[in-house]
Order: C-alpha cells, then structure tokens, then sequence
C-alpha cells in the first residue's frame, strides 16, 4: 500500500519527513539531482551528493566524487543511508545516441544495477529510481500499462538507453516477487531541461542546443523540421518534486510519469524562447520533423503521489536561459561520457 499522498504546496509539507534523514542523491549535481539536493537541503535532511562531475551545486551538502560503476562504492555509500535518490544518468543528442551507444548502455547497465542491489543489501528504507521516457515502445501518448512488467512491453523507442533504463526498472520488479519488497519507486520523467542541464554544444539536446547556439551568435537559427512535431517538455524543479513525492509516497514497485501535463509544438517552443532573448530562426524543412507526437499522460502520478507541475514554458525557458548565461562554461566541469 502506497502511504499518504503528499502534495508540495510549502515547504513544511515535507519538512518533517526528512529533517535529520540520512539521504543519498546519486547524479546530484545534474539536471534534476541538484534540484533534489537542493529541496532536501531545506528540509532539514543530511544529504550526501555523488557524481563524477567537479563541481559543488549546494554547499549545505556533501559531495563526493566517486564512480558508481565499483560496486564496492555504492555498497560503502549506502551503508546507514535512510532514503535513496538514484538519479544519475547520462543524456546526449539523438546523433550521440546513435554513434556512440555502447558509451549510453555500458555505464548505464552498471551503476543502475550496483546502486540498487547495493540498497537491497544494506536494507535502505526507501529508495527511488529514475527511469527514462526513452524505456516506453514508441506512441504518441505514454501511460503506464495496467500490469506492470518491463520484460514484456514492446522494444523501448530509444534502443540502448532505453534498454539500460528497463533492465533497472526489471530489477526491481525482481526484488518485489523474490523478496517481496516494496519499497522501491520508479519514474519515468519526459524531456527535461532547466538549470543545471547539458549545454555541451557537441550533444546537447534540444532546449540547451537552441539556447547554445543562439547564445553563440547562430543568425537565423536553424531549426530541423516545420517545426509541427508535438513534445512534452517538463522544468526540472517540477520533475525533481515528483521525484521526491513517488520517494516519500511510493509507487507500489511500478512506475509513474513526470512530464509537464501537456505538448508542445517545436514551433511553440522557438517561438516562446523568441519572447524571452532577441534571435532570428528558420526551419529547415529538408531535415526530418522527428516522430510527430510524444507526449506524457500523467494522470496517475497526480492521483498517486500528488504531482502537480506548474511551471509555464515561458517560466521555465527564462528561468532556464538566466541561468545558462551565468554558467555557459560548466559543462566543462562536467564528465563526458563520449569523449
């Protein structure tokens, strides 16, 4: 049975569940991790955050630079660990995934499996996994399945990642029918950007590749497609809160959505990012448009662990292009999976 629903409103909605916990945020200083550092931060929890990047996001935590493909790490970082944020990943542009997959599925495959078993083994109360819209079979509209079983979903739509993504959430549902455990939540979170994501021109997705290029004097923009593909694309803080409602709520060994609630044009996209920063744009529509719709139904998060997302596009891209012109260097401090 999942516990109470927690809905964030204020900050004292969670303030009494994690003050003095123990926490571990793995990838804590990526894209959503160093949201939840952050909100865990103010709650009162003692937070320890790892990654293989060089750079402290938070000062109230602790950062560790460890490799989490040693099982003997998780293992020690998990020791006395009340709750688990397993957030670390790896994301790249559709061109990376593509020529480098072994550099996605590889790593992925082994420290999603150390940072899990290593839990089991040292009884971590609650632990959370963040798996990847890239694990669903290709549609237009992704909603859990009413029966929970990875191994028999169609081919993920994002060959190797979303194979790596699967085979975790596949671990977990091994953990739940042998051991009968449930204390292991998952979520599926859509395309995310904001602060803190990865704006190595070199692989950048979507959001952080506009805002680089026009950042670097790209005039016109060139934009792949007309611009009429729909995708969901979810602020990091909005997802991060999710991830931190499926923690403290559960999801009953399955997994949820976290996307924004709604699709959007590609040409929606341009054209809010046009309101925020001055820049001229074509599409070019002799390059491919992409799958023409992708969108999340997150209907059963909202009733199951409370996720509400409220963050306008608008807000989230101007929050999110603040940030990258105070930070258009960090990705240098970054680890690079593909070099």
């Amino acid at each position: 049975m999942a516990e109470k629903v927690i809905h964030f409103s204020m900050k004292s909605d969670y303030d009494d569940f994690f003050v003095g916990k123990k926490t571990l945020v793995t990838g804590g200083t990526g894209l959503i991790g160093r949201a939840i550092v952050k909100y865990l931060c103010d709650a009162g929890a003692n937070v320890t955050s790892v990654s293989l990047d060089n750079l402290n996001t938070d000062s109230r935590a602790h950062h560790l630079n460890l490799d989490l493909t040693q099982f003997s790490n998780c293992l020690q970082l998990t020791d006395g660990i009340d709750y688990v944020f397993h957030v670390a990943g790896i994301k790249g542009s559709i061109e990376v995934t593509k020529s480098k997959p072994a550099n996605f599925f590889v790593p992925l495959l082994m420290f999603n499996t150390n940072v899990l078993e290593a839990c089991r083994i040292n009884k971590v109360k609650k632990v959370v996994y963040t798996s990847s819209i890239g694990a669903y079979p290709s549609a237009e509209i992704f909603k859990e399945p009413e029966v929970f079983d990875p191994g028999i979903e169609p081919p993920p739509m994002d060959m190797f990642p979303g194979w790596a993504k699967r085979m975790a959430e596949m671990q977990i549902l091994a953990y739940k029918k042998q051991y009968g455990l449930d204390n292991f939540a998952i979520v599926r979170p859509c395309n995310v950007y904001g602060p803190g994501d990865n704006f190595d021109p070199e692989n950048a997705m979507v959001v952080p590749s506009l805002m680089s290029r026009i950042a670097n004097g790209e005039n016109p923009l060139k934009v792949w497609g007309d611009g009429s593909a729909v995708r969901d694309f979810a602020y990091s803080e909005d997802v991060a809160i999710g991830v931190i409602q499926a923690l403290i709520s559960g999801t009953n060994g399955e997994f949820v959505n976290l996307g924004s609630g709604q699709g959007y044009k590609v040409r929606e996209l341009v054209e809010t990012l046009r309101e925020i920063v001055d820049f001229e744009y074509d599409f070019d529509t002799s390059k491919p448009n992409g799958f023409p719709k992708r969108v999340m139904d997150i209907s059963k998060a909202r009733k199951l662990i409370g996720y509400n997302p409220k963050t306008s596009l608008k807000e989230g891209l101007r929050k999110t292009w603040d940030w990258f012109l105070s930070n258009r260097n960090e990705f240098l401090q970054r680890k690079n999976y593909f070099k």
